[in-house]
């Protein structure tokens, strides 16, 4: 599979791109690659290029620069799923080896109750309810403007549990975390800030909590000291 980028316009309709060239770029002008009919995004705005099964993005000195999971980016070297952002457009990347509809990409979980917190892979069902949260993700990105809060490093102070102390930076726009057949939780990068989500609780379908109550099924928007309890460890959600 060709790596490719992933746009999705206001109405929601998603538009692959595959990146079959080695030079990719994006703009608003005509003659660009990825043509986009945005003013926030300038004439010639970034490029992609691609080499062998590495793609890196750089921005061309655009007027309101070019960011990668909220952070402003001058050279970057892309990860599969990462969140780019130029001018209030939204572009999803997706490496040559991850997966397609039928094919998910393999989700792995880091687990903060073990020592060194390990990642685990995470399982076919819980691949696809990753899959999912990450396309609506894209497609709410792709029309809402990102808050002041969303460019803000996130992090992960654990409170509990073997890893006591250690501190764990949040850098994509997707970290997955807990235990798989006991509970799974995700903690995404949106545009108003980050919100935890249920994706998993075993055979009794426990949810995670935030202030010693559970979230229930939908979005929970976390905010700076917010205590998470994922799988029996206790952690505290901060931003720097």
């Amino acid at each position: 599979m060709v790596a490719k980028l992933i746009t999705t316009s206001s109405t929601g309709e998603e538009t692959e791109f595959e990146l079959v060239n080695e030079t990719t770029t994006i703009g608003r002008k005509p003659g660009n690659d990825i043509q986009i009919d945005n003013l926030s995004v300038s004439g010639r705005h970034a490029q992609v290029i691609t080499i062998l099964e590495d793609s890196f993005l750089e921005d061309l000195g655009s007027t309101n620069g070019t960011y990668v999971n909220g952070k402003l980016v001058k050279k970057h070297a892309l990860e599969n799923g990462d969140n780019i952002t130029l001018g209030k457009y939204q572009i999803i990347y997706q490496s040559k080896n991850s997966g397609g509809e039928q094919d998910f990409e393999q989700t792995m979980i880091i687990r903060p109750g073990e020592a060194g917190m390990p990642e685990t892979a995470g399982g076919k069902e819980i691949d696809k309810s990753v899959q999912k949260i990450s396309a609506a993700i894209a497609s709410e990105a792709a029309t809402t403007a990102a808050s002041p809060m969303a460019n803000k490093e996130a992090c992960l102070q654990l409170l509990s549990g073997a890893n006591a102390g250690r501190e764990l930076i949040l850098t994509k726009a997707l970290t997955t975390i807990g235990q798989p057949g006991v509970q799974v939780a995700a903690i995404t990068r949106r545009p108003q800030g980050f919100f935890l989500i249920h994706v998993d609780g075993g055979p009794n379908n426990s949810v995670p909590k935030v202030g010693g109550s559970p979230i229930g099924s939908n979005a929970h928007e976390l905010k700076s000291h917010d205590i998470i309890e994922v799988a029996g460890v206790k952690m505290e959600f901060y931003l720097k």
